[in-house]
């Protein structure tokens, strides 16, 4: 905490323009909305659901996402697609965060109208596989992935449309990704590598033994209510292959947070019907905890929040980051904790 308000401090003295970037025209949003639904909430996901079922991509999980007030709704489907995973299949376990798809439902606006976004999985891609040899194969996948979702929401009843939203970045800097502006001191500077924070490392057990272990002390609980960072709820278990399995993790104060975080200094769809236009972010849950053999031990992993937050939400402004400073660490300490009980 000390070292955050020095950095704050000295940003401060600087002068610094605390803004987010400027888009360029050949920006890639982390997040891409991909429906102007024409029906309800609960419609939309009806459909979206069969369509789902459909296709290509395999549906792990949905999870109703707690928003502040109930003002809106928004739920979360997290996939994989088959064809991607084979792509990177010879990439390190550690990367594995690139291939999980999330597709949000959520409504918005004046007339708490519903949309369909995406987190991107071609910005993804970028940031996961930079340093890769496969590089432009992998993006290819990514971006054929994209369609696949485009191509669910062609069976929902609206206009499909594909806007590129906040925060918007370039391939450049996707592939260099340490953070934004003044704030890559606040995540001190680390690439998605260094970000992924080990929890526990050489586990005696073994993989599979840890994998249950991780499980099993997760389902413990309890899951708190939005003022604590405390008991997380496994939204997703996906073994990807015989040395990876991701948890996607959620709770009450994560998505109460977020949210927040996004809306307190956005304008545009604010109002007192809508007073959450960050709901369009939630595309950002779960969040990631990876268990990995990398070939010499295995690891229990998860993201620095703070570089996570950056990805996600580096259009909330910066007065949003240095009012929510202790938000990513009481995160990640409670993960920690959460896992490395006995």
């Amino acid at each position: 905490m000390k070292n955050t308000i020095l950095v704050i401090t000295a940003l401060a003295a600087l002068g610094v323009l605390l803004a987010p970037p400027a888009h360029s025209a050949d920006g890639i949003g982390i997040f891409e909305t991909i429906l102007e639904s024409s029906v309800s909430f609960a419609e939309t996901n009806d459909a979206l659901k069969q369509a789902v079922n459909g296709s290509d991509l395999e549906l792990h999980a949905a999870h109703d996402v707690r928003l502040p007030n109930d003002k809106h709704q928004a739920r979360v489907y997290v996939l994989t697609s088959r064809r991607f995973i084979a792509a990177a299949a010879a990439e390190s376990p550690r990367t594995i965060s690139a291939q999980i798809l999330r597709v949000a439902v959520f409504t918005t606006g004046e007339d708490q109208k519903t949309y369909v976004n995406m987190a991107n999985p071609v910005a993804h891609a970028m940031v996961y596989y930079a340093d890769s040899s496969n590089y432009k194969a992998l993006v290819a996948a990514a971006t054929a992935t994209a369609e696949s979702i485009r191509d669910l929401v062609k069976a929902v009843p609206g206009k499909a449309v594909s806007i590129q939203s906040a925060p918007i970045r370039s391939e450049n800097h996707y592939r260099k990704y340490k953070g934004d502006g003044p704030a890559r001191m606040m995540a001190k500077f680390r690439t998605w590598e260094k970000s992924q924070l080990p929890i526990m490392m050489g586990v005696a057990p073994g993989f599979e033994k840890t994998v249950e272990h991780v499980a099993a002390v997760l389902k413990k609980g309890p899951i708190a209510g939005a003022t604590e960072a405390k008991g997380w709820e496994v939204v997703a278990r996906i073994q990807f292959r015989e040395d990876a399995v991701y948890f996607g993790l959620t709770n009450p104060f994560i998505e109460d947070k977020m949210v927040r975080i996004n809306s307190r200094f956005r304008s545009d769809g604010k109002s007192d019907n809508s007073p959450f236009p960050g709901v369009d972010h939630v595309a950002a849950l779960p969040t990631d905890l990876l268990v990995v053999d990398d070939g010499f031990e295995t690891l229990v992993l998860q993201y620095g929040q703070m570089w996570r937050m950056q990805l996600y939400f580096w259009d909330s402004g910066y007065r949003a980051f240095t009012a929510n400073v202790g938000v990513p660490g009481d995160i990640v300490n409670s993960i920690e904790s959460a896992v490395q009980a006995k």
